[in-house]
């Protein structure tokens, strides 16, 4: 399975190790011709969801992601994808990808201080480690998105058709199993 890291900042690193460590053949997308390569799967990892909307705009590279993810590429987000992938933010008029049927909150848990580690269930998994750093929630999923976990009564993990997106930064524990779930099941 091959699949593409959107790297224009953020924790795409990270995905690259736990990826590669279950088999897969992966690369980063940096700029426009990277869209062009064959893959079965994109992740667009977690750092500054505004820098890289921004960044995906000034490379002329927003409109060809979007495209790539409602013609049915399979697209895993964390944290800062989740907001990108969301519909919605609250308290913002800009969307960046718009392609998932949630309202994201942005910095939902507070800033730095506020990160936390905790376990909790993941449906289709069980429960699992998840790191919430500077993290959103999702406030509401349209009918169309499926919850898959909560943390204190909030959403934090959702899917809906071939998008995944966690709140959380399953890249930055050992677990694998939201990645394998990423590969055996959206990428299916």
């Amino acid at each position: 399975m091959r699949i593409g890291i959107l790297a224009l900042q953020g924790a795409f690193a990270e995905h690259e190790a736990m990826l590669s460590g279950l088999g897969a053949t992966v690369f980063e997308i940096r700029q426009p011709k990277d869209l062009t390569k064959s893959m079965d799967g994109m992740v667009i990892p977690g750092g500054e969801s505004t820098v890289m909307g921004k960044l995906l705009r000034d490379l002329d590279m927003l409109a060809d992601v979007q495209a790539m993810i409602r013609r049915g590429l399979p697209t895993f987000g964390t944290c800062a994808g989740l907001i990108l992938l969301a519909k919605r933010i609250e308290g913002d008029d800009i969307v960046h990808l718009g392609t998932m049927d949630i309202v994201a909150k942005r910095n939902a848990y507070g800033r730095q201080l506020g990160s936390f580690d905790t376990e909790k269930p993941f449906n289709g998994i069980g429960n699992i480690p998840m790191t919430f750093i500077r993290a959103p929630y999702i406030v509401s999923c349209g009918d169309k998105a499926e919850v898959l976990a909560t943390c204190d009564g909030r959403i934090v993990a959702a899917r809906q058709d071939n998008q995944l997106v966690t709140a959380f930064h399953p890249e930055l524990t050992t677990d694998t199993s939201v990645h394998r779930f990423f590969l055996e099941k959206v990428c299916k």
